[in-house]
């Protein structure tokens, strides 16, 4: 039976069980790379979304821990090549990023290494071109297609890691917007080494915009590590507005809000929140840090109202915002949380707080779980979800 991709050829009994690669086949006669090494993570590179790839081989599953979600940068693409951000839908952003099976990890990533070789072009360079030779100084203001490019490469990137998985993937350089493709040497360039690199040295430039894209990633990266918003089965979509091209949801303890709009700032705006109290900025794409303008306060208290918000009208506490046109702010709870820049213990003292704690109850903290989260349980609200490259001169 042909591979279609639907549930159908996969599970009927039509389907010819020899489609599977030898490589998954033989993780159901021989040992899996976890039962000798409980460290490892083994992640599939499959596009059919097959069921029970990354299920237990003991519940009949392939044994794998997570899959690739490999329609995500193919939607990233699709949306930068055909469509105006203007007119870029909620719907079909949420849908993509969440169109993953239901107990089954997916590792999100907004581009692939395809796309960073010859003959395609990274987001980056689909978003800024020829500018990311000529407008990155920072030295000066950035022209409309820098400044338009610095802030959906920085909203693509967040989304797609908040909303995309339970695992994050980065690809040689795209962390800070790398612009040109590698090519490796080969007959049809005369073998040349030329193209054959990562120009690192570009977010370690002081007076280059891709200072920013690189602080970005690693906030992201922080935010993670302090939250744990990836490892969190908790994931709901409580506002999508295909007019004014607002996206609220909640990952984690977080609560993630995004206006795409190129036009049009949201101040007061009314958001959803899970749980009463004060709310602050924990990370704001639009932070002067970031190349941003530095329009939203981040030592403002948004306090709670008993008042619904959103569109899934499932929160019964709501908070008031300001939604800067192509930005992406995200709030933690204060009553709570902390920020994840607060200055952290000194190591030593919290080893001596924890075998303190450890005595006082007579164990420890029992089992850690390691490598991948299990897949988010709560899914979007409404849904069913579980080369123009002629540059031949180094850059700057």
């Amino acid at each position: 039976m042909p591979m279609s991709g639907s549930v159908d050829s996969l599970c009927r009994i039509n389907c010819d069980p020899h489609s599977l690669p030898p490589a998954f086949t033989s993780s159901l006669r021989t040992p899996s790379p976890c039962t000798v090494k409980p460290q490892a993570v083994t992640i599939a590179e499959d596009v059919s979304g097959m069921p029970a790839l990354c299920r237990p081989v003991s519940e009949g599953g392939v044994g794998f821990d997570a899959r690739l979600n490999m329609s995500i940068p193919d939607k990233w693409i699709q949306l930068l090549k055909h469509t105006r951000d203007e007119h870029w839908r909620m719907h079909d952003i949420v849908a993509a990023l969440c169109n993953r099976r239901y107990t089954e990890a997916s590792i999100g990533y907004a581009e692939s290494h395809d796309q960073a070789l010859v003959g395609d072009q990274t987001v980056a360079f689909r978003l800024m071109g020829a500018e990311m030779y000529s407008g990155m100084s920072a030295l000066m203001e950035p022209n409309e297609v820098v400044a338009r490019g610095i802030a959906l490469h920085k909203m693509i990137r967040l989304v797609t890691m908040a909303l995309g998985g339970e695992g994050w993937l980065n690809f040689m350089g795209n962390e800070f917007g790398h612009p040109e493709w590698i090519d490796f040497p080969r007959d049809g360039n005369g073998w040349s080494h030329h193209y054959c690199r990562r120009q690192w040295s570009l977010a370690d430039t002081t007076h280059l915009r891709y200072k920013f894209l690189q602080a970005w990633d690693a906030a992201m990266m922080r935010l993670d590590e302090h939250y744990g918003f990836l490892s969190s089965p908790h994931q709901w979509v409580t506002h999508m507005d295909e007019q004014e091209q607002v996206l609220v949801f909640e990952r984690g303890p977080l609560v993630f809000v995004f206006n795409w709009s190129p036009f049009a700032n949201y101040e007061g705006y009314r958001v959803a929140v899970p749980n009463p109290g004060k709310w602050r900025v924990a990370l704001d794409s639009d932070a002067w840090d970031f190349g941003g303008m530095g329009q939203v306060g981040h030592d403002v208290d948004h306090f709670s109202d008993p008042e619904p918000a959103g569109t899934s009208r499932d929160r019964q506490q709501s908070i008031r915002v300001l939604a800067p046109s192509r930005t992406a702010i995200v709030y933690y709870n204060a009553d709570t949380h902390t920020h994840w820049q607060q200055q952290q213990q000194p190591e030593a003292e919290q080893q001596q707080q924890q075998q303190q704690q450890e005595q006082e109850h007579g164990h420890g903290h029992g089992h850690s779980l390691q490598g991948l989260a299990p897949a988010a349980t709560q899914t979007a609200g409404g849904l069913s979800l579980g080369s123009g490259d002629e540059q031949t001169e180094p850059l700057y």
